[in-house]
């Protein structure tokens, strides 16, 4: 069989400027959007995942296995573990055990924290005020809070302080994560070091920031652990973190996650359940399920709602060009050639739009971070995302083009040739 050549395909791609912008505009769109749903899908598993160290294990109250932030356990139990479990890791004598309070607590930066730090004088005249501007007095945004002591730095290997130092306690300060600003919906400088926070009514100055690459702790506010007990009034903590020293059959030291749940159960009083990090973030990742699943049909039928916008604008340009085609068959060229010419034509067009969507997401969309329940993340757009979104614009290529080169090439030859 005979084929055009593929020169003839391209030549027809400039014939109708317009017709050429809607469907790179169109398949660029659509890709995007694949992309845009890939890399959040991507990057919630993947921060969710990657939290939590490699031999860290987590204790939580009985019966809170799901969410740490509804466990309590007694204030006495990281003493009890650091005295009991051997192969907790150590170094200069202090052992890798950080007891947390885990707790969701609404926090105002900028203008909202302005507002609440006015004098008493001012606030008793602003008290006088009308109903209506009270009701419409910004309430802060939740931000997971994590009250911590010294011994969190040695337990969470991934958090490095980048600018700043560690709070005092009693001293109303607190560290941010590199994401906090997103989860707070304000601009980066609201939360630099020496900046305002206000947390329990009061403000508390931030005094250092801190990043953990790829995980959702970038999204939390840190605090000293006394501190976050007295605000929240609570005596309890929410769980304890540990790092084992892995189990060296050699020398016979260090200990596994099996020593762990051991000891918790020779200790029924404590109430405890082990968990490795890393298992409890997968468990989290799992729970988010739907929502990858609502971000991929919303794609999905967005793809089919710019597929079909796509028929409409080849389905326009081949029609008009039935007569050519007629010729075309007229000359010798079988009409199975003649699709294939039609399926290069839409393709080259739909692949430069996804090209163009993949430049996009790769410079601008790539490490966006994007707010949600837990804290916040970065979409992730890896190779894996760009091969499904340049996929996705070769199939609208192919599939759009179809249907209208079929029906264009329907009426016989001489029905073809008198066509206007």
């Amino acid at each position: 069989m005979r084929l055009l050549p593929f020169a003839y395909a391209v030549r027809n791609l400039g014939r109708s400027p317009s017709r050429l912008f809607l469907s790179v505009a169109g398949a660029a769109m659509v890709v995007l959007l694949i992309l845009v749903a890939g890399g959040f899908v991507n990057g919630m598993s993947r921060a969710l995942r990657a939290t939590g160290g490699e031999h860290n294990v987590i204790l939580m109250g009985a019966g809170s296995e799901e969410s740490v932030e509804r466990s309590e356990i007694e204030a006495g139990v990281p003493g009890v573990l650091a005295a009991s479990v051997a192969g907790v890791r150590t170094r200069a004598g202090v052992a890798y055990v950080s007891p947390e309070v885990h707790v969701m607590l609404p926090v105002r930066v900028g203008a909202a924290a302005r507002t609440t730090t006015q004098s008493s004088g001012e606030q008793a005249a602003a008290a006088q005020g009308s109903n209506t501007a009270s009701m419409s007095k910004p309430k802060g945004r939740q931000v997971m809070m994590r009250g911590v002591t010294p011994t969190a730095a040695l337990v969470h290997e991934s958090v490095s302080l980048t600018e700043g130092r560690w709070p005092v306690s009693g001293a109303d300060e607190v560290l941010v994560g590199r994401m906090a600003a997103t989860v707070l919906g304000v601009a980066e400088i609201d939360v630099q070091v020496g900046k305002a926070v206000m947390i329990d009514g009061r403000p508390w100055e931030v005094v250092g920031r801190f990043s953990a690459p790829g995980t959702v702790v970038e999204a939390e506010v840190w605090l000293p652990l006394a501190d976050l007990m007295t605000a929240t009034k609570r005596e309890t903590i929410s769980c304890v973190v540990l790092t084992l020293d892995p189990y060296n059959e050699e020398t016979g030291e260090g200990a596994d996650f099996g020593d762990i749940a051991a000891f918790t159960k020779t200790r029924p009083d404590l109430e405890l359940v082990p968990m490795t990090e890393r298992e409890y973030y997968g468990k989290l990742a799992n729970f988010f399920g739907p929502i990858k699943i609502v971000a991929w049909v919303t794609a999905g039928l967005i793809a089919v709602g710019g597929l079909f916008g796509g028929l409409n604008t080849m389905y326009a340009a081949f029609a008009s060009r039935i007569r050519e085609l007629g010729t075309l068959q007229s000359i010798g060229y079988r009409r199975l050639a003649i699709v294939w010419s039609m399926i290069q034509e839409s393709t080259l067009a739909t692949a430069a739009g996804g090209l163009i969507a993949c430049a996009v997401g790769v410079f601008m969309l790539d490490g966006l971070a994007v707010r949600f329940s837990m804290g916040a993340f970065g979409l992730m757009i890896d190779e894996t995302v760009i091969g499904l979104g340049l996929l996705t614009g070769l199939a609208l290529g192919v599939v759009g083009a179809l249907p209208p080169a079929i029906r264009c090439l329907k009426p016989t030859i001489p029905v073809a040739l008198k066509a206007v």
